[in-house]
């Protein structure tokens, strides 16, 4: 699978859950070249050397057949480890992207690492050669960093003679990473290090669901768990006959898109958010539970009320009995333009291929941005890494579906009752919560609303729950502005001294 394939263990594997065998680094490169020491910004650079494993892992067999396990996985991750950590332990932050069929490399390179992606933004995408830009605000600043990939993204595969689709759902996935982390831990010899879990997307529905097994199986807390553009309860985004929650929780971001678009002149962002939340948390649901008990005339008033919110024509949304579905949005916000808004992010644009199509048929913003990060990824592991492999990485891969939620089965897909289960158990862990407001993919009314509906209490919601607002979409960091922000507050989170409130210190 790569050119220095890791040797079996020989070691049994602990209890009866996975373990990993790491291939050592074997050091190479031109006269004067480290490779311990990837090309980073001040300090970061100073402290830290890079490892790139292909870790494979065991199980052991279940029932009186329990002993020395079989390879079953190899799971790819690059670590960052201060070569001179100091007197205390640094903490170790675990990150990973979502999908499900995203790679890391999008909060690797665009976020956390100590390089970054040159993606360009909206209105002005990076045009290739792509290029990688030292990361002065990388969280090696203070803790060290793995970024691990799923199964059957990047370079992560199942073992020899292994299928892969049995990693492919929530629980699977979820105990794979939680044994990846055990197991790092072990190897590393890092377990009175604190332990921060860092997912974006689908990866916040991991880390949520990975905190709580690593509590509940093998007792260990983690110290914080960061939530970039979270999905806690699909209930409240996937529009499905009789579910009207996602039509409510969309609409401020809807409104938010239509406010980037120019369609609410000399008004500040925050003042069209306000009043979207209002209308959502109070008229809206009564006007949807009416259905055609609604007279005619509150019918036409609501859509005239929505078209002006979101910035589309009342008749349309009439037409809509009054639900916007988001991908429908996308494709007739600016369709009077000839363009399509993105879904990722809806500050991009690019033109349509059908102007009379019902929704969107390509997401601009992954279109625009996806190029600048493969081509980094690849240059990035290969030539500045020195790791190779003769499969291609996967940025995003659709050979991971059909995903598995069997334990769902007659219910809403949900890890929020996992994370108010940690939260319970372990006093001392806090949560850092991103929103982008033009992030069509996960709204952040949704989030908000499950947020405020968690099993803890009041003031563990006041005090451990920290949430925080950008003007960008999904993947914020690509709005520079946002980036800087958001990584003042990843500092401020993990060197435990953001509180629930920004002190403005980065």
């Amino acid at each position: 699978m790569n050119d220095q394939p890791a040797a079996p263990s020989t070691s049994p594997a602990t209890g009866s859950e996975p373990g990993f065998r790491h291939r050592p680094d074997r050091p190479r490169g031109p006269p004067g070249h480290d490779p311990a020491q990837p090309r980073a910004a001040g300090r970061a650079a100073e402290l830290h050397r890079h490892r790139r494993h292909r870790g494979v892992a065991r199980e052991e067999p279940d029932g009186e057949e329990y002993g020395r396990g079989k390879p079953y996985a190899e799971l790819f991750s690059v670590s960052y480890v201060a070569t001179s950590p100091g007197e205390e332990p640094r903490p170790v932050v675990f990150a990973f992207n979502g999908g499900p069929g995203a790679s890391t490399v999008w909060s690797h390179l665009g976020l956390l690492g100590p390089r970054r992606v040159d993606s360009g933004d909206a209105g002005a995408p990076a045009a290739p050669p792509h290029r990688l830009l030292d990361n002065h605000e990388t969280i090696l600043r203070d803790a060290d960093l793995v970024v691990v990939d799923a199964m059957t993204t990047g370079f992560s595969r199942p073992a020899p003679g292994q299928k892969p689709d049995r990693h492919h759902g929530l629980a699977a996935d979820r105990d794979l990473i939680a044994a990846f982390v055990i197991d790092w831990l072990t190897r590393n010899d890092r377990w009175t290090s604190e332990v921060h879990l860092a997912g974006e997307s689908y990866g916040t529905t991991r880390a949520s669901a990975v905190a709580a097994r690593l509590l509940d199986r093998y007792y260990l807390a983690v110290a914080g768990i960061v939530l970039i553009s979270p999905v806690l309860d699909f209930g409240t985004i996937v529009f499905s006959p009789g579910n009207d929650r996602p039509y409510l929780h969309y609409l401020p971001t809807y409104a938010a898109i239509a406010h980037a678009h120019g369609k609410h002149e000399d008004r500040l962002l925050q003042d069209v958010v306000d009043e979207a939340e209002a209308f959502a948390e109070q008229e809206y649901p009564a006007l949807l539970a009416a259905g055609l008990r609604l007279d005619p005339a509150q019918k036409q008033e609501a859509a005239a009320r929505i078209g002006a919110l979101i910035g589309v024509d009342p008749d349309w949304v009439e037409r809509a009995d009054l639900r916007v579905e988001h991908q429908a949005f996308l494709a007739e916000s600016l369709r009077d333009e000839g363009l399509v808004t993105g879904r990722i992010d809806g500050r991009f644009t690019a033109p349509a291929g059908d102007g009379n199509a019902a929704r969107m048929e390509t997401d601009p913003s992954i279109d625009q941005l996806a190029p600048s990060y493969t081509a980094a990824i690849n240059h990035y592991l290969r030539g500045e890494l020195e790791f190779s492999a003769d499969v291609v990485y996967e940025i995003m891969s659709g050979r991971v579906h059909p995903w598995s939620y069997k334990d769902f089965e007659n219910r809403s897909v949900e890890v929020a009752s996992d994370l108010a289960r940690v939260s319970r158990k372990s006093p001392h862990t806090r949560v850092l919560v991103s929103h982008g407001y033009h992030d069509a993919a996960t709204p952040f009314h949704a989030s908000e609303h499950v947020l405020a509906q968690l099993a803890i209490p009041r003031e563990d919601y006041a005090e451990r729950i920290r949430v925080e607002y950008y003007e960008a979409g999904h993947m914020m960091y690509c709005h520079e502005p946002s980036r800087l922000e958001l990584s003042a507050h990843l500092r401020e989170f993990v060197a435990g001294a953001g509180g629930t409130e920004d002190d403005g210190q980065a």
